[in-house]
């Protein structure tokens, strides 16, 4: 069984944060929209798929790293072994020893090949503004996947012919073997070599789908964004993922939402942040001052007289919506002083005059070098 951690290509004591991070990075990278036809990258996108669903989840982990299986049900160290557990192990050494099941273990419990299965899920990462995040929206989104082929309706038989029922294992997709020994008579299940399993012969193939009874072709699937959402959030859009197999239903797409980083606001949750910057009367003395929201919006936000650098001002209720909820977040606005640079005279006065007022002292320019060379200048 290959290991889960090397498939994220993380260490085993990574945070939740760097197993997302390492996930996202991968899902990129192996999404099979980018490598068309490329068997080999698509596998590997399911492997990280698998292995991502099992490491996200805490609890799911935490069996992994103490039994090698995620599996609920086994609950013992024998749950990863190769996906088989004590029931399945036992019950193919009884099945082969007497002839059948023992105690209710065994071939009963398998799923046969032809049965109807339901299609994979699907995962694509999806990008929005926070602009988008706030208000929702409708998005298209292209699916490469796996549909029934239309030509023979998923059975893989040239239209106008159907599947025959596999005279070699009369459709049940496995032959049983029986052989005479000193210790009684042993019995052997195994697939059918005639039709794999599925327990049908196609003669002639569909030449749409190859046999297969489905084909991967790009879907465009309009999905409505909720306001709210955020980062590394999986929305699921029921039965929109593969084909089912067999005339299985089809698996579900889920959609990894990736909210944009904003330029001028940071997001917490369902607050927003920006910036204020005042000149230094303004904060003394206090303002009234306009503040763009994320909409675009202006709002009055009443500065109060001695507003300190560094100090947080907040509009109640202006912040991100709330996801499945009327309520909002907060928005909060941080407020910096600005120190001038350069003065002109007058205001250098001003301030020098203020500063003997509040008893603060300050340089004074004209007792230092610049201060003589300035001197000399004027005389």
């Amino acid at each position: 069984m290959e290991d889960l951690y090397a498939i994220l290509e993380v260490p085993r004591d990574a945070s939740q944060a760097d197993i997302k991070k390492a996930y996202r990075k991968l899902v990129h990278q192996y999404h099979p929209d980018s490598h068309p036809g490329d068997k080999e990258a698509e596998e590997k996108f399911k492997k990280i798929n698998a292995a991502y669903s099992v490491l996200n989840d805490p609890e799911k982990r935490a069996r992994y790293d103490q039994f090698g299986t995620a599996d609920a049900n086994t609950g013992n160290p024998f749950g990863g072994m190769g996906g088989q557990d004590l029931g399945d192990l036992f019950g193919d050494i009884f099945a082969q020893a007497f002839g059948g099941g023992f105690g209710g273990f065994g071939s009963s419990r398998r799923q046969s090949a032809s049965s109807p299965r339901q299609g994979d899920d699907i995962e694509q990462v999806v990008h929005v503004t926070l602009l988008e995040a706030m208000k929702g929206v409708m998005r298209d989104i292209d699916v490469m996947k796996y549909e029934t082929c239309q030509d023979c309706n998923g059975t893989g038989a040239k239209p106008g012919t159907k599947p025959e029922t596999c005279p070699h294992c009369n459709g049940q997709g496995s032959v049983r073997q029986r052989q005479q020994t000193m210790f009684g008579i042993f019995e052997s299940v195994s697939t059918c070599p005639d039709c794999h399993g599925t327990g049908k012969i196609i003669r002639e193939k569909c030449s749409e789908c190859k046999g297969t009874g489905r084909i991967r072709r790009k879907h465009t699937i309009e999905v409505k964004i909720p306001a709210g959402v955020a980062s590394n959030m999986r929305m699921r859009v029921p039965e929109a993922g593969e084909a089912g197999v067999n005339g299985g239903p089809p698996g579900d797409l889920y959609l990894i939402i990736d909210v944009e980083v904003h330029p001028d606001f940071e997001r917490d949750g369902a607050d927003l942040h920006t910036t204020l910057i005042l000149t230094y009367p303004q904060a003394v003395l206090g303002t009234e001052a306009k503040i763009k929201t994320l909409d675009g919006h202006e709002e009055t936000l009443t500065v109060p007289a001695g507003t300190q650098h560094g100090q947080v001002l907040k509009l109640k209720g202006k912040g991100m919506p709330r996801l499945n909820s009327k309520a909002a977040g907060d928005f909060y606005v941080h407020v910096y002083i600005e120190i001038p640079k350069k003065l002109t005279d007058k205001q250098r006065e001003i301030i020098r005059s203020l500063a003997d007022e509040m008893k603060a002292p300050v340089s004074d320019e004209d007792s230092g070098i610049l201060g003589k060379f300035k001197r000399w200048f004027q005389e």
